[in-house]
């Protein structure tokens, strides 16, 4: 695989994609059950693997891990990067992901999550009717993919409903792969601002919100002795706001995008929409082929290990296409297309292992309450603009469009 030309830099052909798809270079490693050198999103540098069963093996074997990571290119020390990598359970290893999972893991079970559904359905609801009242066109991404899962998760934390935008603009921002080290640095130290603000806050009056719940159950010890400190939730606060919107906004607007393209697909989904098994069996198809985060956060090997055909020596940095997994024809044919009749299938979208996202039930009850209601309440739902015009983010961790026009 070749390097850039004239820095002899890798690329970030892990974030790359073509549409929806696998960017061919990916896809090309993948069927030759190859490796190749890229770049991750911080400036590591880094192999990728592209199958199915080599991004299993990267996410869920032990010999893998984030201790082991060298510090990023730009000046961190390793107390400032142990400071914002608390509370992030998705670049965490045991003993201290395993603590702080068993904290939250009540909160998010299905059962759990169902009890927010009265929730999640009048958060649509009020979306829809914006939109409606707005009159068409109207953009799906500002004005429904990304408020109706922000509101939710928002709601779940206790942020403040007036906040949203703020918060919304700078995560939006910070996964973007254009940013120079110090803009990166900046909006970062502004979101963990907001958040130790909600901690403060929760410290001084906890709510039922999350925030509040793991001050009146753990925040009475330090984390030393099983408990909680303000900067683990302080992380923990940011990552549930991005994974928790960021994520599921892209599967409603590209979802949606691949259903306007595809007038049997569109007819399939709507045939479905009054059976919410059968809708959720079509979200699963769709968040397989959608697979809203490009890659999984890189591990390094703590061992020599095996990796499909290859040996990955110890100390490797190592991520895995996610992307490029979903389509592995190991897992079945005709997986370059979206087919919401589809039996689900056991995709990587939510990742593997100990790291599998601890929101998925949350994620999954938004998107079939989401495309039942937009789906219901624009028969005449369309594009507003040529299918080729829509504009994909370019190399981002988390992939999406930048603006999704419909009429109805």
């Amino acid at each position: 695989m070749s390097t850039d030309q004239t820095t002899d830099v890798p690329p970030r052909l892990g974030l790359r994609r073509d549409g929806l798809d696998p960017a061919p270079e990916v896809t090309s490693v993948r069927e030759a059950h190859g490796t190749c050198p890229v770049t991750t999103l911080v400036g590591h540098t880094a192999t990728l693997v592209a199958g199915y069963a080599e991004a299993r093996t990267v996410h869920g074997d032990p010999a893998f891990g984030f201790d082991g990571l060298p510090l990023p290119p730009g000046g961190l020390d390793a107390d400032e990067m142990a400071r914002r990598r608390a509370g992030m359970l998705l670049a965490l290893d045991p003993p201290v992901h395993t603590r702080l999972r068993r904290m939250l893991t009540g909160r998010f079970t299905v059962r759990a999550m169902k009890a927010l559904e009265p929730r999640v359905v009048a958060i649509v609801d009020d979306a829809l009717e914006a939109m409606a009242a707005g009159g068409p066109p109207a953009d799906l991404v500002a004005d429904f993919a990304l408020p109706v899962p922000s509101l939710v998760i928002c709601e779940l934390l206790g942020v403040p409903y007036e906040d949203r935008d703020g918060f919304q603009e700078r995560a939006e921002r910070t996964l973007r792969s254009d940013l120079s080290v110090e803009e990166r640095t900046r909006l970062f130290a502004e979101s963990r601002e907001y958040m130790a603000s909600l901690v403060a806050r929760a410290r001084r009056d906890p709510g039922e919100d999350l925030l509040g719940l793991l001050v009146r159950e753990h925040g009475d010890r330090p984390a030393a002795e099983g408990g909680i400190d303000d900067d683990e939730m302080v992380g923990l606060a940011n990552l549930l706001l991005v994974a928790g919107h960021e994520t599921t906004s892209n599967v409603i607007a590209l979802g949606t995008y691949e259903l306007l393209r595809d007038p049997e697909q569109m007819a399939a989904m709507r045939a479905a929409l009054d059976d919410d098994a059968a809708t959720s069996r079509a979200v699963e198809e769709m968040l397989r082929h959608v697979t809203p985060v490009s890659a999984g956060f890189p591990r390094a090997a703590t061992q020599d290990v095996e990796v499909g055909p290859h040996v990955i020596s110890a100390g490797t940095v190592v991520t895995a296409s996610l992307c490029a997994a979903n389509r592995d024809p190991a897992l079945g044919e005709g997986l370059d297309h979206l087919d919401v009749r589809r039996d689900p299938l056991p995709h990587v979208a939510f990742g593997y292992g100990i790291h599998h996202c601890l929101g998925a039930p949350l994620a999954r009850i938004e998107l079939r309450i989401a495309f039942q209601a937009i789906l219901r309440r624009f028969p005449g739902l369309a594009l507003a603009t040529d299918p080729d015009a829509v504009e994909f983010r370019h190399e981002n961790l988390i992939h999406g469009v930048e603006a999704l026009p419909v009429t109805w």
